[in-house]
């Protein structure tokens, strides 16, 4: 008799803590638990969790952004089901699958300006394989990344990434890897002219605080780019396929770049995948004769379910029409923040394209306001955040969480599914928690005095 995984699943659901305790990672579970997280989901449907007493719960992480079509699509379980059925020859590795060569050719009509894909298990080895890919073609060594840029927890993305809390006891990191500030044309002018720079990897828009680039930042680095003979590599792995309003986050400045690199929402949810889109000539440098026809590779890249999940993924987004419900309510959700924004002291500012969207929180004004805010973040960088996040999934059933270490910031990367009533229970629940941090002494700084005691239990090695 075969293994019956969900009934597993429930049986064994309690003990999800303990068994992460003891054989995973503690220190998440501690967080978790310090958080008020654990309630046990047990289901997933498009844009919603249900947790364990069936209370339903409006996704804002989708697995940042994993989930761009909501989770458990019918469309993807179908495609999958199908290769299942289908008794494929799968990974037969002296051959190549046709499911690869097709998914290639729709990504590439997306960018039509470049000519080759080369196929991942992730986004960290989509950008692990253009920096070999950007050194191989160019002859240079150097790599150059931005200050808060994100782009994977491997050993070559890793150096790229601008956070040290990540790279904290890692080291040391690949060599030659440079970083810039974001938006700062003349910093990378700098770094590019002394032409030893392979590639300039960047995120058209930051997923660590959401941040926008002004309206010349792209196309002049990707000018600069050009000037210096630098590949101009643009990390789409989380604004990718509809995110931001457009396919392809570059498409909003009009940048062509030398490769584009994909992940997250092409899996369906499913299974994992990364992509690199590249132009002709660059991987034609890395694979240059019969002997190196493998020189780079991985043994489950372009597995039939990896393709069949990103083939099924491109034909939800075109037949629903998520590109355009991204814009529609990214729009709607931008103008209603900006409102929020005028009201209430503590939000700073509002920015994001479609549904990628930072509510980024600050200082008041007020004395008594910044007394608060003031001892709260003494404690912690970025702790006033979770008096923001932990009541919007407690009391509003919403799952949202901070952009990043010590960030000030609340990133939204819901589903591209999302409804209008979905828009209607976001702008309440915020409008609510965010009313409340403004009452001190109230619920909110209430939970402030918990979660500043908590956080000193944890630092002295205690059980939250």
């Amino acid at each position: 008799m075969a293994l019956d995984i969900a009934s597993l699943y429930t049986e064994r659901e309690a003990e999800r803590y303990t068994l992460h305790s003891r054989y995973l990672n503690e220190q998440m579970v501690r967080v978790l638990q310090a958080l008020g997280y654990d309630v046990g989901f047990r289901q997933g449907q498009g844009a919603y969790l249900f947790d364990r007493n069936g209370d339903r719960y409006l996704d804002l992480l989708s697995g940042w952004g994993v989930f761009a079509l909501g989770r458990n699509h019918p469309a993807i379980r179908d495609a999958l089901k199908s290769v299942l059925d289908g008794d494929l020859p799968n990974l037969v590795q002296m051959d190549v699958s046709p499911l690869a060569g097709v998914l290639a050719e729709k990504l590439l009509q997306r960018a039509p300006y470049l000519q080759r894909v080369f196929f991942a298990n992730s986004g960290a080895e989509a950008v692990e394989a253009a920096i070999k890919f950007a050194r191989a073609a160019t002859g240079r060594t150097r790599v150059v990344s931005c200050s808060h840029a994100f782009h994977g927890l491997t050993y070559g993305a890793l150096s790229l990434t601008g956070d040290e809390i990540f790279q904290t006891g890692f080291g040391p990191l690949l060599p030659d890897c440079v970083k810039v500030p974001f938006n700062d044309l003349d910093a990378l002018d700098q770094a590019l002219k002394s032409k030893q720079v392979a590639a300039f990897v960047v995120e058209p828009i930051q997923g660590k605080g959401v941040n926008i680039p002004s309206d010349d930042y792209l196309e002049g680095a990707a000018t600069l780019c050009r000037k210096y003979g630098t590949l101009f590599v643009a990390d789409e792995v989380q604004t990718g396929l509809g995110r931001t309003g457009k396919f392809l986050a570059v498409e909003h400045w009009d940048v062509e770049p030398d490769m584009v690199l994909l992940a997250k929402a092409l899996s369906g949810g499913h299974v994992p995948i990364g992509a690199v889109l590249a132009r002709e000539w660059i991987l034609d440098k890395v694979f240059n004769r019969m002997d190196r026809a493998v020189v780079h590779g991985s043994t489950f890249a372009k597995n039939d379910l990896a393709m069949a999940a990103g083939l099924a993924t491109l034909d939800v987004i075109e037949r629903e029409g998520l590109i355009d419900n991204a814009q529609r309510r990214g729009d709607r959700l931008l103008g209603a923040f900006i409102e929020i924004a005028r009201r209430y002291e503590f939000v700073q500012s509002v920015r994001g394209k479609g549904l990628m969207i930072g509510i980024e929180f600050g200082p008041p004004r007020s004395l008594k306001l910044k007394a608060a805010w003031t001892m709260v973040e003494a404690v912690n960088a970025g702790l006033f955040c979770q008096l923001i996040a932990v009541p919007l999934f407690r009391d509003h059933k919403i799952l949202a969480q901070v952009a990043g270490h010590g960030s000030h910031t609340i990133k939204l990367l819901p589903p591209l599914t999302l409804s209008e009533a979905d828009c209607d229970w976001i702008e309440a629940a915020f409008d609510t928690v965010i009313a409340d941090s403004q009452r001190v002494p109230g619920a909110v700084w209430s939970l402030g005095k918990t979660m500043i005691d908590q956080a000193m239990r944890m630092r002295a090695g205690r059980a939250p």
